[in-house]
């Protein structure tokens, strides 16, 4: 299964972030699902896909052209799709991914499952999601 999980690219505020999501890493990578997530190395989606790949999983950046010349992205990748910007990226991970997951993140998180619930919502896509709420703000 394609898992998309959008999430921030700093560390948040509460340290059980980055242990939760070291957690799922290694069940996606450990049970032979796909992780699609937005390419970065930093934050909580670098720990994210590392975590993957050390669990021998297969894990697909989508990064926007602008955060590649910012050299944001994690090498190593299994692959690496490059966007002209925001749009198409969203709409990339949208068409590769079976199921939807949002963390705490920024407004760039917010943005990314909004436009998924909105989908759903409006019957334009029949994929499943979990959202995990928290009151901790991660900006």
């Amino acid at each position: 299964m394609n898992i998309a999980v959008y999430l921030g690219a700093n560390k948040g505020n509460n340290p059980v972030y980055e242990q939760t999501v070291k957690d799922l890493g290694a069940w996606i990578g450990s049970n032979g699902h796909h992780l699609i997530y937005g390419g970065s190395q930093v934050g909580l989606m670098g720990s994210l896909a590392i975590s993957v790949l050390e669990a021998g999983g297969c894990v697909t950046g989508v990064e926007p052209e602008f955060f590649i010349e910012r050299d944001l992205q994690l090498d190593n990748l299994t692959e690496l799709i490059i966007t002209k910007d925001m749009q198409e990226r969203k709409a990339k991970m949208i068409e590769l991914t079976d199921f939807f997951i949002a963390f705490p993140g920024g407004t760039g998180t917010i943005e990314e499952i909004s436009e998924v619930v909105s989908m759903g919502c409006l019957g334009l896509m029949d994929k499943n999601m979990v959202i995990i709420m928290s009151m901790d703000i991660m900006i």
